[in-house]
Parts: structure tokens; sequence; C-alpha cells
């Protein structure tokens, strides 16, 4: 009634699957995803150091770089040029945020130093978006 299959399926399965492309780890996954959320905190921090010339804000900056840095296999993070314009509590609100998801990756990393850190930020963001 039915003649047999001759030819193999032009549909590929999980078992066809070609492994010709490059697989990252999940310890890769989450470094990129961490270093991405440090970055983009990072630009909210210069963004901040513009509006509001601070100690601490230019302390936060470097240790943040540093592990930017670090998470990217020594690539150097870009910075931010700003004018110096803006809304500092919408600022530190997002910082906040930023920090807050850096935060859950290095928890789930269990990277310390990072988790510390964005604690801190966390903290001083909350603080400053108050006040």
């Amino acid at each position: 009634m039915y003649e047999p299959i001759r030819t193999k399926s032009v549909h590929s399965t999980m078992a066809d699957a070609p492994t010709d492309f490059p697989h990252r780890s999940r310890e890769e996954e989450l470094d990129i995803q961490l270093a991405g959320h440090l970055s983009a905190l990072l630009a909210v921090t210069d963004e901040l150091r513009a509006l509001e010339p601070s100690t601490d804000l230019d302390t936060a900056a470097e240790r943040l770089a540093e592990q930017v840095t670090r998470l990217r296999g020594g690539g150097t993070p870009v910075r931010a040029v700003t004018s110096g314009a803006g809304d500092a509590a919408a600022l530190h609100e997002r910082a906040h945020a930023l920090a807050g998801r850096a935060l859950v990756v290095a928890a789930s990393r269990a990277d310390t130093a990072v988790a510390i850190l964005a604690a801190e930020r966390m903290d001083a963001h909350a603080l400053s978006s108050v006040g």
C-alpha cells in the first residue's frame, strides 16, 4: 500500500542537528549578561557624575569599570561622554534598577565581589532618589 522511504528526511531532528556552531556555557552566558548590566550601570553612573560630581560616584565608576574589564577578559568598557543635562532623580532610579539586575545575575553566578558592589550601588541610588 505504501512505498518505503528511500531518501533521508530533509527535516533535521535533534539527533541530526549539526554541531558546527559555537556553544557557550552557562557561566559564559552569565558573564556576558553581567558585563552588560554593569556596563549600562557604568554609563548611567557617568551621566550622574556629569550632573552631580562626587567622589562616591567617581569611586563607583572606577570599580564598575574594573569589574566590566574583568568579565570581558581585559576589554575596557566604553565610557559615556555626557553634557551634564538630564533628570538626576530618573537617572538614580534607572541606576537602582540596573544595579538590582546585576545583583540577581551576580548571585546566580556566585560572584561575591560584583554582588557586594551591586548592593552598595542599589543602596546609594535608593538614598539619592529619595533625598
